[in-house]
């Protein structure tokens, strides 16, 4: 167990030197990092919210306004199965989460019964096995009328479904802000939990976040206060442009194309008015059916619709072969990077409504940060004396493998480019405990091999040797506990274990390596008759 070969020696000491070298860019500020070679190491660890102050939101999905979307379009999916088949029918109407319709001519009744009961979908929910369900129910309370009513399995896939769709589209949306390590997480049934470190213009997360971007044109009929008095059918709706004195514009309720169409949006200046605009292009099915309505629909005005509001409605004056245009609409520059940026985000597949919001500043992540250096002070300088004053020399070697320990943990950390947050640095302090622990079994071993008369070389063999085997089951366990913590808890609990499953790893590297080497070459160069313990 004491012997160790030269390369051995030479690993050793080369990965306790990379600990170190990945460990020093923490302790340097982001400009002098950037005015070292490319080839040296240069990550930092990533503070979490608690310690650097930030963003924390939480957003719950508008279950009321998906079931009243879901109706709606249920109500025009009727009106269209029956429409395609010349199937007469009156009194078409929605009620809470049911829509009806009588069938005036009876000869039709089995050719109804058949369309409307092919709107149902069966909704794959193979989640741990979970059976698919349907999303509507079909009934005939009386002959001739029929009920659609979507079932409470279904809007629970739904809404479940719309969580994560969201998830990853604020993703999207928060990335792009340039911020580093957001946590973005499911919380509950309905809500998603976002903090973002290091942000404090909360208002501007809070407009991206809450935007559903929900990008759609359609063609326009008339503008104008006119439009409020005319006669309107089933086949348009009347929306408002967002000037400051809002303008009614009477459009197609047909979108002939979506934001889902789209494969990029930048903000840029119109060349000529030299206002900020938003740029964007179609992919190729969207440029063809572009060109396709534009040459169809020369000089009639052709509005874009963002979130139910008309940005802008401009006469198509030619036809468009390109697959790109223009959005104007009094931005500012900050509105239209926005604008852009929810644009190539994708749209969120339900409204969002913010339940709670909270600024943590930067000066409490300072006071934390002070408050944990000196925890870490008074706890490493005590440990490193209590060691020396029981164990001597090994006391000693074993207070010199718990500083390479954090300097592992902390490289490991940098590495991977984790967020650091006050659970984490429990679990680390947590993980120094271990280190030390792991010591004062090898040496208790020792110290009782020697009053057993074994020699010096003979104690401190059979004690590296007979400690392993508890060591290894104790950081075993420890490591099990964490990976359970990692896998079924969320935030902080996920920090606390990450750093204390690479805090645990790295403890037995130490322990069980790095101090059993010191100890050899110190055995090997002295030959001591008996152990200082």
């Amino acid at each position: 167990m004491l012997y160790f070969s030269r390369w051995k020696i030479i690993a050793i000491v080369a990965v306790c030197l990379a600990g170190i070298l990945f460990t020093l860019p923490n302790f340097f500020t982001r400009e002098q990092l950037a005015a070292l070679p490319s080839w040296v190491p240069a990550r930092q660890m990533t503070l979490g919210l608690d310690l650097q102050g930030g963003a924390h939101v939480v957003l719950e999905v508008d279950t009321p306004a998906l079931v009243k979307d879901r109706v709606e379009i249920l109500r025009d999916d009727v009106r269209r199965v029956l429409r395609e088949d010349r199937i007469g029918y009156t009194g078409l109407g929605s009620q809470q989460t049911s829509v009806q319709v009588r069938i005036t001519d009876q000869n039709q009744i089995e050719k109804a019964t058949a369309k409307l009961n092919g709107l149902i979908q069966n909704l794959a929910d193979t989640t741990f096995g979970g059976k698919p369900v349907n999303d509507l129910t079909v009934e005939t309370p009386e002959p001739g009328l029929y009920r659609l009513t979507l079932t409470q399995a279904g809007l629970d896939h739904r809404v479940r479904r719309a969580v994560e769709q969201s998830i990853e589209v604020i993703r999207r949306r928060v990335d792009q802000l340039g911020t580093t390590e957001p946590s973005i997480a499911r919380q509950g049934a309905n809500r998603i939990l976002v903090q973002v470190p290091g942000l404090q213009d909360t208002d501007r997360l809070k407009a991206i976040l809450q935007q559903t971007a929900r990008l759609t044109f359609h063609m326009v009929e008339d503008r104008g206060p006119s439009v409020l008095e005319g006669a309107k059918s089933s086949d348009t709706e009347v929306l408002y442009t967002n000037d400051p004195t809002p303008v009614p514009v009477l459009i197609q309720r047909r979108a002939m194309l979506t934001g889902e169409e789209l494969v990029d949006a930048q903000a840029t200046f119109s060349q000529q008015s030299s206002e900020a605009v938003v740029s964007f292009r179609f992919n190729t099915s969207g440029a063809q059916k572009f060109a396709t309505i534009s040459q169809q629909n020369v000089g009639r005005p052709f509005a874009i619709v963002l979130d139910r509001t008309v940005i802008s409605d401009p006469v198509i004056r030619e036809p468009i072969l390109g697959g790109s245009g223009q959005i104007s609409g009094n931005f500012t520059v900050q509105s239209a990077n926005d604008l852009a940026l929810l644009l190539r985000a994708g749209a969120l597949p339900a409204t969002l409504t913010i339940v709670e919001e909270r600024t943590v500043g930067p000066g409490l992540g300072a006071d934390s940060i002070a408050a944990g250096k000196l925890a870490t002070v008074i706890g490493g300088v005590a440990v490193i004396v209590f060691m020396m004053a029981s164990y001597g020399l090994l006391g000693i070697f074993a207070n010199v493998a718990m500083i390479i320990n954090v300097f592992f943990t902390f490289a490991i950390l940098s590495s991977l480019g984790a967020t650091l947050s006050l659970p984490g640095i429990a679990g680390i302090a947590l993980s120094i405990g271990m280190a030390v622990d792991a010591n004062v079994l090898i040496y208790e071993r020792v110290r009782e091999e020697q009053r057993l008369g074994r020699s010096a070389i003979s104690a401190i063999d059979t004690g590296f040797t007979r400690a392993i085997g508890t060591i290894t089951d104790s950081n075993l366990t420890t490591l099990i506990a964490a990976a359970v913590l990692f896998f079924l808890g969320t935030g902080p609990i996920r920090g606390f274990a990450v750093t204390l499953a690479i805090g645990n790893i790295t403890s037995f590297f130490t322990a069980v390596t790095v101090t059993r080497l010191m100890v050899a070459l110190w055995v090997r160069h002295y030959r001591p008759a008996r152990v200082p313990l």
